[in-house]
């Protein structure tokens, strides 16, 4: 074998993918595997990262040695952690280069087509970023609880929080709040112990039920949201100031947040040309 191919990776909290293309973009093969980020540690990536493009490879029908003709993007869930990059760059590979970004560029990569532009992921987490004239652009992302606005942690936090007012007789009780306090089993003190191992995750859990009782018009839930959609139409807003030529609004929640967004910001969001996967690989390319 002596033709280049390429192979993208999107390792992130819940899963990770990988997909070998050929020169001309022809989908070779595809992979799966569990969670790769480095918040469960560099080795543990490596490893989901390894399953995920020796399955790819198997169904491409790849030999170990022509992994050497592979030219390798991945995009990684907490690679901005201290010490992360070099760490992964450190370990030996089987292929013709390797080149490492977040997770997060990589999706903006692959919606852009890798051109200039800029992202909104609205998922379990909440984050703007973009890249104008090589210049890379932030906004929130920071991490829950002090950050990620509009996030479903964010709306699964708020509900809780309003759960436990309305059981004391500090806020009114609507459908919302007395489902959330019934997985608790009407109980603070078991929300208190559940508070005490939560992750964003299982407060993002809460969000489908905020969303439904907010489309059937439970006063809370469409408060909650509400403010949730505020909080992404910022984010948008403040990457078309930065200069984003265009935005893309992704994540888990964006379907069913989208409704909620101001006119203006609706108007202005453009569809993914493609997924974090093929930003992966645009940057495999441009490695070589």
């Amino acid at each position: 074998m002596s033709a280049r191919l390429y192979l993208g990776v999107d390792g992130g909290g819940t899963g990770c993918r990988a997909r070998i293309e050929d020169e001309s973009g022809i989908v070779l093969g595809q992979g799966l595997s569990g969670p790769a980020t480095t918040r469960l540690g560099i080795e543990e990536a490596w490893a989901s990262i390894t399953r995920a493009f020796t399955a790819a490879a198997e169904e491409a029908g790849l030999a170990d040695g022509d992994l050497t003709h592979v030219h390798a993007g991945v995009g990684l869930a907490g690679i901005g952690r201290q010490g992360a990059r070099e760490a992964l760059q450190a370990i030996a590979h089987p292929f013709a280069s390797i080149a490492f970004t977040s997770d997060g560029m990589g999706a903006c990569l692959g919606a852009h087509s890798g051109k200039d532009g800029a992202i909104v992921i609205a998922g379990t987490g909440s984050i703007g970023l973009g890249v104008v004239d090589g210049r890379e652009l932030r906004a929130g992302g920071y991490g829950f609880p002090i950050s990620d606005e509009g996030s479903g942690a964010d709306l699964g936090l708020k509900a809780v929080q309003l759960a436990l007012r309305a059981h004391d007789g500090r806020h009114d009780r609507t459908a919302l709040l007395a489902e959330v306090m019934h997985r608790f089993h009407d109980d603070p003190m078991e929300a208190v112990a559940w508070m005490d191992r939560a992750t964003a995750t299982d407060y993002a859990v809460f969000a489908p039920m905020v969303m439904r009782h907010a489309d059937q018009g439970d006063a809370v839930g469409r408060r909650i949201v509400q403010s949730a959609a505020e909080q992404i139409d910022t984010l948008v807003r403040v990457l078309f100031d930065k200069g984003a030529p265009r935005v893309t609004l992704l994540g888990g929640l964006s379907t069913p947040l989208e409704p909620w967004l101001s006119p203006d910001v609706r108007r202005r969001l453009k569809p993914a040309d493609g997924d974090a996967v093929s930003g992966a690989i645009i940057l495999a390319r441009r490695s070589v």
